[in-house]
């Protein structure tokens, strides 16, 4: 019995039993240009911020059952969809989403790991939207906050602080801001589920429309697992339509919709602070309780 005692409080103390009521063990490391984060040892995700790669993103962002990535990298379809990204298209005449560097980048220079090894991870990254022969448009400020709020949860909550550099003008386009590929067996083409806060289903019914969130997720083997993205009320737009797809895109972007109905234009200067939070998370959207998380995100200040 002692033995078992003393191999337990190991097991704790290298983060591998989570006591129940004290929150799960969070830790990062910086390898690279990666930053790799675990839960209690297990892997989750990596923040990937290499020069070769047009924008950071996370990779993988792997579910709480299966331990297999929700997301997903490079599909046949759009391979320019990297897991769960930030970015934007046709921000004056530069492309900082598609495929091609020579079209727009936004580099990292100065991700960090700010806070790890407790109940949470924080890392901030700095970032300049550049491309060849263009004075860069934005720069911007992300700050990722990581905790797991059960066994079964997961999140990211996601700040990001974009400046104008000069007068900006982005066009119409369905490429903008905060977004996510699912893996393709969560997909709606493979039998997945999408939803949004007001019931509506699939593409059909959630392309275009309004709402503060949006949760998607599929059966894995015998589990269930999903990933959702929600929208703080104090987000400009807010909130903002989506531009949903059947085979595992979703994203709220407000540049396919502009309000006025022509191009933004944001002068120099002009600051936007956009937050979302991310849930990744098992069972279904019921089970799971996402309008419940969401409205415990709305009423953080």
């Amino acid at each position: 019995m002692r033995r078992l005692l003393i191999n337990a409080l190991l097991l704790i103390a290298c983060g591998m039993i989570a006591l129940p009521g004290l929150g799960a063990k969070i830790n990062a490391v910086k390898v690279g240009s990666k930053i790799n984060v675990t839960i209690n040892g297990k892997y989750f995700t990596s923040y990937i911020f290499s020069e070769d790669e047009k924008y950071p993103f996370f990779f993988p962002v792997n579910g709480p059952v299966s331990g297999g990535s929700v997301t997903s990298m490079r599909n046949a379809v759009w391979p320019h969809h990297s897991s769960l990204f930030f970015g934007c298209d046709q921000v004056n005449g530069g492309n900082y989403w598609q495929e091609g560097l020579e079209r727009g980048r936004i580099i990292s220079v100065n991700a960090q790991i700010v806070k790890e090894g407790g109940d949470t991870v924080i890392i901030t990254d700095e970032c300049i939207w550049s491309r060849p022969g263009a004075l860069s448009p934005i720069k911007d400020i992300r700050r990722f906050t990581i905790t797991a709020s059960s066994d079964s949860v997961t999140i990211i909550d996601a700040e990001i602080t974009m400046e104008t550099l000069i007068d900006v003008v982005i066009k119409q386009t369905n490429h903008s801001f905060f977004s996510v590929r699912m893996a393709s067996d969560l997909a709606v083409t493979n039998g997945g589920t999408m939803i949004n806060a007001e019931g509506l289903m699939s593409e059909a019914g959630t392309f275009g429309k309004n709402s503060p969130w949006i949760d998607y997720y599929g059966k894995r083997g015998n589990a269930i697992e999903g990933l959702a993205i929600m929208q703080h009320p104090s987000n400009p737009w807010y909130p903002s339509p989506w531009f949903t797809r059947d085979y595992g895109f979703m994203s709220p972007t407000p540049m396919y919709w502009p309000q006025n109905g022509t191009d933004t234009q944001m002068k120099k200067g002009t600051i936007l602070v956009l937050r979302y939070r991310v849930l990744v998370h098992s069972g279904t959207t019921s089970e799971a309780d996402i309008a419940g998380q969401f409205e415990k995100f709305k009423n953080i200040k």
